[in-house]
């Protein structure tokens, strides 16, 4: 893939997303589509974020389908490749099957949040129907990424690979429930999320271009140039919220490439930041638990979680998370990076 083509997309996803606030924000304001805030989920100073609109994840959530379409169409009609046979075009199918699998999470946290601002409080689709959605949607793309000749069941930690035949599809999936909610919970601070995926997504787009997935790279540098785009409208103080929207479209972006490129490790590493926010989560819970069962209360590690709640507890600023967080996130994916060669 010409590297102009990823800068052009990349510039496009960010032009649409950034001006698309314009008239997105004002309009979620007119229908009152507020961020609902309970200070039991986050430090009580967050209350006075109460009434923020959601659901901005549409802005990048359009601007990255757009510019991997146009990034494509431009592809095609420069280089060699006849423009009506697509339908050979395994990779770019594949690619597809990955933003239609993104656009399917994308609806499951539009409803979410559509239910959550109906109500006018902070609760949506119950656990149960969020997890039943997801492992529909979970299976129907593994089973499309199986048609479309994506067959390997090798599980790649780079340093050891072992074949799990059949049992890689179940894995797949927990690995994919894991994933798209651990970005979930990144999204709490403001940029945040959008600044970690940032991230991550430039260095898939690095990863695909050494693995040689071109049209991977349209995809990934349009979700890079449209969270920058998101910024503009996301960092502190913020001017909307992506919502469940945004932040289940970018876990099943997340989950969806890294998969693709069959690199485990290095999808671990790129994603470690999200990992250890859901980590942080599960092992306060079960502390609690364990605690309160041998002592009679509960005890707690961390002041909240996810952890980045425990940084702004401890006097860290929205800005230094933000920025403490993508350089670890930034390090890890370098690594994971040079684990590609190996």
């Amino acid at each position: 893939m010409p590297f102009w083509i990823n800068v052009l997309v990349g510039v496009l996803a960010f032009a649409v997303a950034a001006l698309g606030g314009k008239a997105l924000i004002p309009w979620l304001h007119k229908l009152k589509f507020g961020q609902p805030i309970k200070v039991e989920f986050g430090p009580k100073w967050h209350a006075n974020k109460q009434g923020t609109p959601t659901m901005g994840g549409i802005l990048f959530i359009v601007g990255s389908i757009v510019a991997t379409a146009a990034g494509y169409a431009v592809y095609r009609m420069t280089s060699s490749v006849d423009v009506t046979a697509i339908s050979g075009n395994r990779e770019a199918l594949r690619v597809m099957s990955c933003v239609i699998f993104c656009l399917l999470f994308g609806i499951i946290g539009f409803i979410d949040d559509f239910a959550k601002v109906a109500k006018k409080q902070n609760e949506g689709l119950t656990p149960k129907q969020k997890l039943a959605l997801q492992v529909v949607a979970a299976i129907l793309w593994l089973a499309a990424m199986y048609w479309l000749g994506d067959r390997s069941t090798t599980i790649d930690l780079v340093f050891v690979r072992f074949d799990i035949r059949w049992f890689y599809y179940p894995v797949m999936v927990l690995v994919i429930l894991y994933l798209t909610n651990a970005v979930n919970l990144t999204d709490g601070v403001d940029g945040l999320c959008g600044t970690v995926t940032l991230v991550a997504m430039l260095i898939f787009t690095l990863i695909c271009s050494r693995l040689q997935m071109t049209s991977y790279t349209l995809f990934t540098m349009a979700l890079a140039g449209g969270c920058l785009g998101f910024l503009v409208w996301n960092l502190h103080p913020a001017k909307c919220f992506m919502g469940d929207t945004g932040s289940m479209f970018l876990g099943a972006a997340v989950a969806s490439v890294g998969l693709a490129t069959h690199q485990h490790l290095v999808l671990i590493l790129v994603a470690l930041v999200y990992i250890l926010e859901a980590l942080s989560v599960m092992i306060q819970v079960t502390y609690f638990k364990y605690t309160k069962k041998k002592y009679g209360e509960g005890r707690r590690i961390f002041k909240m979680t996810p952890i980045h709640h425990h940084f702004e507890m401890s006097g860290f600023s929205e800005y230094k998370i933000v920025i403490t967080f993508s350089l670890f996130g930034l390090i890890a994916g370098a690594v994971g990076l040079l684990l590609v060669t190996l």
